[in-house]
């Protein structure tokens, strides 16, 4: 190990071993989080919170990154860096009463977070479809969707919150079996009743979590991401489960935005983050074991979509 490799662990050390910084660690055991968040959470002032995190990210124990007005943080990914902040969450004892109630403060933060999107979901899903064509013509992403799996042979396909159920009306007679998993209730009421009317019969829909879908290990042949991620507060879990599910070679399609600068979405449409980069998703893909072969860019009104497409190693 080179000095300066020794130094830079050396300064990770010091910036975790404050009780604060600690107990910010510990709370990136669960995905990104804000600024705002973090100071609701740990009841301490902003320019406090602010000042622990700049300590972290420049130790290299965390990332940073921007989205419009927004920053999220979160555990850094690579290196003997990012190695080093996992380990240190290993010695972190989640047993202690103070990290205990950071915890539940964390989980009332995520449940507010929820309890926002299913109001969306809740108020828009009779219009879902019209909603999700504002940006870029789904005939024209249904159709290179279908392109582009055409030389698949598909026995189980999983639609990750598969909203209306349009994604499993456009597969079902290339699939033997089509599954449909989503949060909303009122979603999956909407789904339920299109597909009947569509007399699609080798799909069902299912209540469920993306981050828990309750399938059996390398069981599914193709996964469907289809603008979903913009709504997760942890895409890489969601990856992760993902990757779990998919028998080898299997694929995973994302379609989602491509980076933008338009906040109205936040507070009117319940998006989390602000569309994706292609490094940005392939390096997920990575850390879950999916190798991401190629990223096709579309132009849209008013936002660029891409569509990315992984396969199991």
């Amino acid at each position: 190990m080179s000095e300066n490799s020794l130094e830079e662990i050396l300064a990770g050390l010091r910036a975790a071993g404050e009780e604060t910084r600690l107990r910010i660690l510990a709370l990136f055991r669960s995905g990104e989080l804000t600024v705002t968040e973090l100071v609701t959470i740990l009841r301490q002032s902003q320019p406090r919170v602010s000042r622990h995190l700049k300590l972290l990210c420049e130790a290299g124990l965390l990332e940073r990154h921007r989205e419009g007005t927004w920053i999220f943080y979160r555990l850094a990914e690579e290196g003997a860096l990012g190695k080093l902040a996992r380990a240190i969450l290993d010695f972190i004892p989640l047993s202690d009463q103070v990290l205990q109630h950071d915890q539940e403060r964390l989980d009332e933060v995520k449940w507010e977070r929820t309890e926002r999107a299913s109001e969306y979901f809740r108020e828009n899903a009779a219009i879902w479809d019209k909603i999700r064509s504002l940006y870029v013509s789904e005939e024209e992403v249904e159709n290179l969707l279908l392109e582009l799996t055409g030389d698949m042979t598909i026995e189980t396909l999983l639609d990750v919150g598969t909203g209306t159920g349009r994604m499993l009306e456009v597969f079902s007679s290339r699939i033997e079996r089509g599954i449909g998993i989503d949060l909303s209730r009122e979603m999956l009421a909407v789904a339920r009743v299109n597909l009947e009317k569509a007399k699609v019969e080798n799909c069902q829909i299912r209540h469920g979590d993306m981050y828990d879908l309750a399938l059996p290990d390398e069981t599914v042949d193709l996964v469907l991401f289809h603008q979903v991620l913009h709504f997760a507060d942890d895409p890489l879990s969601a990856l992760r489960e993902t990757s779990r599910l998919l028998r080898r070679s299997g694929r995973v399609i994302i379609v989602d935005f491509a980076p933008h600068n338009l906040e109205f979405l936040r507070e009117e449409h319940a998006h989390r983050r602000l569309g994706f980069s292609d490094s940005e998703i392939r390096s997920w893909c990575t850390r879950v074991g999916l190798m991401c072969d190629r990223m096709i860019p579309l132009r849209g009104r008013e936002l660029d979509v891409s569509i990315w497409l992984a396969r199991k190693e």
